[in-house]
């Protein structure tokens, strides 16, 4: 990890759940962290956490709400003007919303097609624009996926959210052929990781706390943690080794 340490690395959702513990990591190992969420403040007490705690990197917390696409310009013109340009794109941000095919609302839809779609295809080009203009060869652009996005659970109320990682499976696949027709080192990583214990679920069902609890005892939940050292694995690769998709579940 050595080389990146003083590098810039943007992680989105870096409020709560695995952004949060991803931000925290690459402080720690030296990397400058721009964390991006609505609720800037958790990203702000996490920043101050880390000074504390003396590592050498820096977390610099920045407000962007990513399903507007002005706000996400923004944030990447304020990152070059005071950081030069993102080296390590980290698209963490992710929501669901419990609505079916059947009778879903079309705002929530939009909704997960806008964060979990388009804010990480903007961010994507966004970054490797970043990249490009300053010659950097050996970036590298990380989405997290989950493993709905490869398999369709019977879940009615995961549908939608779904059909949004099937996407992001297939945007990392097609990111992937489209920088090596450039001919650039800049690598593409998709990770795909079972139930995490986080505030995801918790989000999902807050109308219905009890659906929540059916999930976690259904299901044998991952640590953030786990996804974590995933990511540090990946960063720690040699530049001539492209690791392309981490599929993580619970035992």
């Amino acid at each position: 990890m050595e080389r990146w340490q003083g590098r810039v690395a943007l992680v989105t959702g870096a409020s709560v759940g695995i952004g949060a513990a991803i931000a925290v990591e690459l402080v720690r190992l030296g990397m400058k962290v721009v964390g991006c969420a609505r609720d800037v403040g958790k990203i702000q007490k996490l920043a101050a956490e880390c000074q504390s705690a003396g590592h050498p990197g820096v977390l610099v917390p920045f407000k962007c709400d990513l399903s507007k696409e002005e706000e996400i310009l923004s944030m990447f013109a304020a990152i070059k003007e005071q950081h030069k340009g993102v080296d390590v794109c980290i698209n963490n941000a992710g929501l669901a919303h419990p609505e079916q095919l059947l009778n879903g609302k079309t705002n929530s839809w939009k909704n997960m097609m806008n964060v979990n779609v388009l804010a990480l295809s903007i961010c994507t080009r966004e970054a490797y624009q970043s990249m490009k203009e300053r010659n950097v060869d050996d970036g590298h652009i990380i989405n997290l996926n989950s493993v709905c996005g490869h398999h369709v659970l019977p879940v009615a109320d995961l549908h939608f959210y779904t059909a949004t990682k099937y996407a992001v499976t297939a945007l990392t696949e097609g990111l992937r052929q489209e920088l090596r027709a450039e001919k650039t080192h800049i690598r593409a990583t998709c990770i795909s990781p079972g139930l995490v214990d986080t505030e995801f679920a918790s989000r999902l069902h807050s109308d219905n706390p009890e659906k929540k609890d059916g999930i976690y005892a259904a299901y044998k939940s991952l640590e953030a943690k786990d996804i974590v050292s995933a990511i540090a694995y990946v960063l720690s690769a040699p530049p001539h080794v492209q690791i392309g998709d981490i599929h993580i579940e619970a035992v």
